[in-house]
């Protein structure tokens, strides 16, 4: 593939990873643009790679920067993500998105699909990598009977209360402690609290982590057709608990309440705080751990396909292992769109992806060149 223009909207952990991959790995130019000075002055020296500050919810100011453009990346906060999608599509690009906004984006469909443009959203490990095994895996089935996928993003080392590091925003991790878990039982959407019907599970090479309730299906709600579905979020044992404790004593509440220094918000208090204490430092070291089990009918038989995945902080590069397992879904999902390997118009989640020819293939192939092994095991239950 020859060097082509791309431009990243946000530079954050997974955003930076992004761009080293993107330039030095694949090749490409790439113009690496986020508000934070900071952020983009730890990106590293390379002759492909060069940076923009600035502020991407100006009026217009997408526009201006992705104009030069062959594909675009957005990895803005999720708070951000869905407004920043638009105004990308607006401006006539193919994109990419990790941003994982609240919003429904396929209300964006029709605009995409009316300039012709190809949109992967929600591409990064789950949702992401758990989509495209979903789709890859109804290609294999005469009929899906369940999903269930389990993954978490943990620090190596747990310390004491929260034993937990954030990649991301703490704001986007709040929202899932926050947001109603959807899951579909007997072909039924059922809604639950995030963080109830915790469980314990044994995963190799990590132990006993705890399981609990999330809004993680998002598209697979509608586009996978099993009549069970559900996804919980992996965590230390414990954790949990203390969120919930956090949730209900109303410190993730966004109505604002009356303190001798005015009113305040209290989940903009919660969320500040939590930064300090969830941020990643640089001796810290993080893993990432997933489980998606499949089970259905394949040529007469009762058939469960089971994908492990444990992928571990990059001492070589110094990238955390959530920016590795999301941010390189999303350079190799890149490839795809500008080799047209994959170039369906509209909102694409990525089950779309794992169910044409040959993407599932060239996504382990990049996986591989990477050091990202996804474990893989076929069984005949009946």
């Amino acid at each position: 593939m020859t060097n082509q223009n791309i431009v990243v909207l946000g530079c954050g952990l997974v955003g930076s990873a992004i761009v080293r991959d993107l330039a030095v790995i694949e090749g490409h130019s790439v113009v690496a643009v986020d508000i934070s000075s900071d952020n983009l002055n730890a990106l590293p020296s390379h002759e492909l790679i060069s940076t923009v500050e600035a502020d991407v919810s100006e009026d217009g100011k997408v526009a201006e920067l992705v104009q030069a453009a062959d594909l675009v990346v957005c990895a803005v906060p999720g708070f951000m993500g869905y407004e920043t999608l638009k105004r990308i599509l607006e401006a006539d690009k193919n994109v990419v998105d990790i941003s994982f906004f609240p919003e429904d984006a396929l209300e964006l469909d029709e605009l995409a699909r009316s300039k012709g443009l190809t949109a992967v959203v929600d591409c990064g490990v789950a949702p992401g990598l758990c989509n495209v095994q979903a789709g890859w895996v109804m290609e294999q089935m005469d009929r899906m009977e369940s999903y269930v996928c389990y993954v978490g993003g943990l620090p190596t080392t747990r310390v004491k209360p929260f034993e937990y590091r954030a990649v991301f925003s703490p704001i986007d991790v709040i929202e899932e402690y926050v947001r109603p878990a959807r899951y579909v039982e007997h072909g039924g959407v059922v809604i639950k609290p995030a963080l109830t019907d915790i469980e314990p599970i044994d995963l190799p090479g990590v132990g006993t982590l705890e399981a609990f309730n999330t809004d993680g299906l998002r598209s697979l709600i509608h586009t996978l057709d099993a009549p069970f579905k559900k996804e919980k979020t992996l965590r230390y044992p414990g954790h949990a608990e203390l969120m919930r404790t956090f949730r209900d004593s109303g410190l993730f509440s966004e109505e604002p309440v009356e303190t001798a220094s005015g009113n305040v918000r209290p989940i903009d208090v919660t969320s500040r705080l939590l930064f300090d204490s969830w941020k990643m430092s640089e001796e810290d070291r993080d893993l990432t751990v997933m489980r998606v089990e499949m089970e259905g009918e394949e040529e007469g038989a009762t058939v469960r396909y089971t994908f492990d995945l444990l992928d571990h902080f990059d001492e070589a590069t110094g990238i955390h292992s959530m920016a590795r397992t999301t941010g390189y879904t999303c350079t190799i999902v890149c490839g795809m769109v500008l080799s047209g390997q994959f170039e369906r118009p509209g909102i694409n989640p990525p089950e779309y992806v794992g169910a044409t020819v040959g993407c599932y293939e060239s996504l382990l192939e990049g996986y591989e060149k990477r050091g990202i092994e996804v474990d893989f095991k076929k069984e005949k239950l009946a």
